[in-house]
This record gives C-alpha cells, sequence and structure tokens, in this order.
C-alpha cells in the first residue's frame, strides 16, 4: 500500500529500519525514558513537598489529561506517520512555520533532558563506586563513560538498544512493586486513608504547582509516535503502545505514590518530604527491606539513569535525523547508516554536543544534580508541555479540516480537551518554574531565553526557505509513511472504530 493512496505527500528513502520494535519494545523504549525507579526515589518526594497527600489522585487527574492528548495524537498517527512526530501534526495542523518553530524547540528540549540526565547518572555512579568498591572518581568521568556507552548503543541501532532498555525497566519495576506490597501488607503509619483521592483535595486550586511537577512525571510518553516509522504493525502497534504507557504510567505511579503515603501517613507526608526529600523513599526501602536490598536499588536507580538516558538519545536523534531529512537543516544529519539504520549522523551530533556541555559544566564548577539535571530537565519540560499543547490543538485543525468522519470525541472534543488543559499546565509551570530548575532569576530568564531562541530560530528558517527556497520550504511537513494498513479501523474503509 502506498502513501499515495492516502492523498497524502509522499518521501521515499527515510533510511529508518522498518519493523524493528514490537509492541513490548516500543511500550519499554517509551517507559524507559521515564526513568521509574529514579523518578519515585528522588523525584516525586518534591511532589509530596508540594501537593502533600493529594499527589497519587493527582496522578490519576493526569493520566486522564494525557489520554485525551493520547485519543488525538493516536488518531491523526492514521494519515500522518513520520518520526519527527510533533513537528510532523504541527506542520500539517498549524503551517510550515508553527511546525519549523517547534522543531527547533524539541531538538532543544529533548537534547536538554537528555544531557543533563548525565548529571544524575554521573552522580549515583560516583557514590556507588565510592560506597560499594572503594573508588572515588569525580562525578564527570563516569558521566563520560555513560557519554560513550549511549553513542555506542544508539550506532548499533533501535533493535539493541531496545534489549537493554526492556531488561533494566523490568527490573526498576519489579523492585518498586516489591516495595509497594510490603508497605501494603504492613498497613502503614496510620491504616489507609481516602484522602489521597479526595475530590475536595486533588482538584483544590492551590494544588496548581503539584499538577505542573506531576505532568512532569509523563515526559518521554510521546516517544511512542517517535519510533512510529519503526515500529511494526505501524499505527495500530502505536496507538496501543500510546495507551498503554499512558495507563501504566499513570496507575502505576498513581499506586506507588499512594504506597509512600501510606507508609508516613496521610498527615505526615509533606512534613517528611520536607525535612529529608532526598532519603524520602530510599529510607523505605530500608526499612520494608533486606539491607542488601537497598544497595540494589541503588544500582537499579544508577541504571535506571543510563536507560533514560539512551531512550532519550534516540528519541532526540530522531528528531534531529527527520529535520536534516527533509532539510530545515543540514541534509547531513539525515543521513541513516547502511547497516544498522541507526541515524548516525544526528546521534554523533548529539554526542558531541553532550560531550560539550559536560565540559563546560566541568570548568564552571557546576553542580551535577542541583546544576545540570534541574536546569536542563526544568528546560526540556517547558518545551515538551508546549509542543503538547500546540500538538493537541493541530490535531483539532488538520482532522477537523481533513478527516470530520472519524467523528466529534476524536477529532474535537478529546483532543481540544486536552490542548485546554495543557495550556492551563504550561501556565502553571512558567509561574511556578523555579520549582523546577531550582535556579535563581538569572538562571531562569536564560533558560527562557534559550527555549524563545529555538522558536524564533524555527520561524526564521521557516521564513527565510519560504522565501528562497520554495521547493524545501513545500516540503517541510511532508514526509510520510503512513499507508493504508494504518486506517484498518477507520470508517471509509468499512471497518468499525
Amino acid at each position: 500500500m502506498s502513501q499515495a493512496a492516502l492523498g497524502e505527500p509522499t518521501t521515499t528513502g527515510t533510511g529508518l529500519a522498518r519493523n524493528a520494535l514490537s509492541l513490548p519494545e516500543l511500550v519499554f523504549t517509551a517507559m524507559a525514558a521515564l526513568a521509574p525507579l529514579t523518578l519515585v526515589a528522588t523525584v516525586m518526594p518534591l511532589h509530596f513537598f508540594v501537593g502533600g497527600s493529594a499527589v497519587p489522585g493527582g496522578y490519576l487527574v493526569a493520566a486522564v489529561v494525557m489520554g485525551l492528548f493520547a485519543v488525538g495524537l493516536t488518531s491523526v498517527m492514521r494519515y500522518i506517520r513520520n518520526t519527527g512526530a510533533f513537528y510532523a501534526i504541527i506542520a500539517r495542523g498549524l503551517g510550515k512555520e508553527a511546525g519549523s518553530a517547534s522543531a527547533l524547540l524539541a531538538v532543544v528540549a529533548y537534547n536538554a533532558l537528555q544531557i543533563s540526565t548525565y548529571g544524575a547518572l554521573g552522580l549515583y555512579a560516583q557514590e556507588s563506586a565510592e560506597r560499594l568498591l572503594g573508588v572515588d572518581l569525580p562525578w564527570w568521568v563516569w558521566a563520560g563513560i555513560g557519554v560513550v556507552a549511549v553513542a555506542v548503543l544508539g550506532y548499533r541501532g533501535i533493535t539493541a538498544s531496545a534489549k537493554v532498555l526492556t531488561v533494566v525497566l523490568t527490573l526498576e519495576m519489579v523492585a518498586l512493586v516489591i516495595l509497594a506490597v510490603c508497605v501494603f501488607a504492613e498497613g502503614g503509619a496510620s491504616g489507609f486513608s481516602a484522602e489521597s483521592f479526595s475530590p475536595s483535595a486533588v482538584l483544590d486550586p492551590s494544588a496548581g504547582p503539584m499538577y505542573g511537577l506531576i505532568f512532569g512525571a509523563f515526559m518521554g510518553f510521546e516517544s511512542t509516535a517517535i519510533y512510529s516509522e519503526e515500529a511494526s504493525g505501524g499505527a495500530r502497534t502505536v496507538r496501543r503502545a500510546t495507551y498503554l504507557v499512558v495507563a501504566v504510567i499513570g496507575v502505576f505511579y498513581a499506586i506507588m505514590a499512594y504506597a509512600v503515603v501510606t507508609a508516613y501517613g496521610a498527615g505526615n507526608i509533606a512534613d517528611a518530604a520536607s525535612a529529608d526529600p532526598a532519603g524520602l523513599v530510599l529510607a523505605l526501602f530500608d526499612q520494608q527491606l533486606p539491607s542488601w536490598f537497598g544497595d540494589v536499588v541503588s544500582l537499579l536507580i544508577l541504571l535506571s539513569a543510563f536507560a533514560a538516558l539512551l531512550s532519550l538519545h534516540n528519541a532526540s536523534n530522531r528528531y534531529t535525523y527527520a529535520l536534516g531529512r527533509e532539510r530545515l537543516i543540514p541534509s547531513a544529519f539525515g543521513r541513516t547508516h547502511p547497516r544498522t539504520s541507526s541515524p548516525w549522523v544526528a546521534g554523533a551530533a548529539q554526542t558531541v554536543a553532550a560531550i560539550v556541555v559536560l565540559v563546560v559544566c566541568v570548568a564552571l564548577d557546576v553542580d551535577p544534580y542541583l546544576g545540570l539535571l534541574l536546569w536542563g530537565s526544568a528546560l526540556g519540560f517547558l518545551g515538551i508541555i508546549a509542543l503538547w499543547a500546540m500538538c493537541a490543538l493541530a490535531v483539532v485543525v488538520y482532522m477537523r479540516r481533513h478527516h470530520p468522519e472519524v467523528g466529534l470525541w476524536r477529532t474535537l472534543i478529546a483532543p481540544l480537551t486536552a490542548s485546554i488543559a495543557l495550556a492551563v499546565v504550561f501556565a502553571m509551570v512558567i509561574r511556578h518554574f523555579d520549582l523546577f530548575s531550582g535556579g535563581s532569576p538569572a538562571v531562569n530568564t536564560t533558560l527562557f531565553v534559550i527555549a524563545a531562541l529555538a522558536v524564533v530560530g524555527g520561524l526564521a528558517r521557516a521564513l527565510y526557505l519560504r522565501a528562497r527556497a520554495r521547493d524545501v520550504y513545500d516540503g517541510l511537513g511532508t514526509t510520510n509513511v503512513a499507508t493504508l494498513e494504518d486506517l484498518d479501523d477507520d470508517p471509509r474503509f468499512g471497518a468499525g472504530r
């Protein structure tokens, strides 16, 4: 089946491996970017500090919003399947200028997320090596080793990466499930409380900052769309993987958050998180399980950070590759390796960027956690939440214009509701940005400026191409590998919804 059969623009010779990821591999690859163990152990305490016992219910609310977003995203992907994901959808729905601006913002956001995680990897590796092996090396040495390992696995192709990510993510989830079972079996400090799911607590307007943080836990779920060209089963596999990831994130994190609330008590969790955020969850492993399990968890946190690095490396490379393929940036970035089909030029550029950032951080004595990790993560989430909101709106415009027969729910109600909710979350992130970055006003201003420059640069590039290279401009956002098989449940082709 050809793309032309859909009445869509086509581009041949995309170069990425076809049918390289099965449904389970796609789910594990996407979820690895979320680093579940790292998030629960090192990030979730901040959620409790801000939102208290309402955090578990907050995760369920966020899952509903992201589920609505997924309805629109997976519907449009029957007609637009492109590893550029948000870029391609926004270009089709909101115009090539908006698509170009979102493209460079995506590159900056994903690279910021990926490179900043080297701070966590280096710090965790330094602490583990000193405690378990008696080896005392600077954090940046371990981060440098991580750069090499990620570059090698990324170069070898998505299949090799998927196998590593599957193993690591499974171990992370098992460790967390064991902790939750132990806490629930014991009954916690004051028994089970319904307060965590009370509408009055979860929907309290003062909980706004909590939601800004909770939505950050979903960063990376959209990588199912980024790997759409490499997934076996096409849009159907991507659709199933997206819903699975959103459901697992929302429900699993809500359960884990409720386990922590139960362990400390609904009335005490905020104070406990404030008193010892770093040890809030790790202390539970020591209390509930044998001492050796704590050492295992320390190693798993290290592996969790590495898995997130590898997953984000692959995702950011595919965005860069997609832009090079359509010559929004130099076409060299659109090359793939003839044997592994990996976007090796984009991967090499991303590796060089990581090395440069690490060298700068070492030279300026930037803290790996309070500086590199928090600043980069804040910049990444700022960009991605903006992309989520824009993409949901673009789905409405594109689907109502070209495929209204799919129905109001999937073309208007679900994606528009998600876009409005995500725009509100974006406003919360802007207002409480210091919670994400932990930086000074000067640092926060710098991060805002970087994001703004990416948007302005993308817009300027599109305007330049429209004036000076019309053929390149006309091709922006048009690469599409969708086939008639992706429309297997489209009513126009005789199947049900």
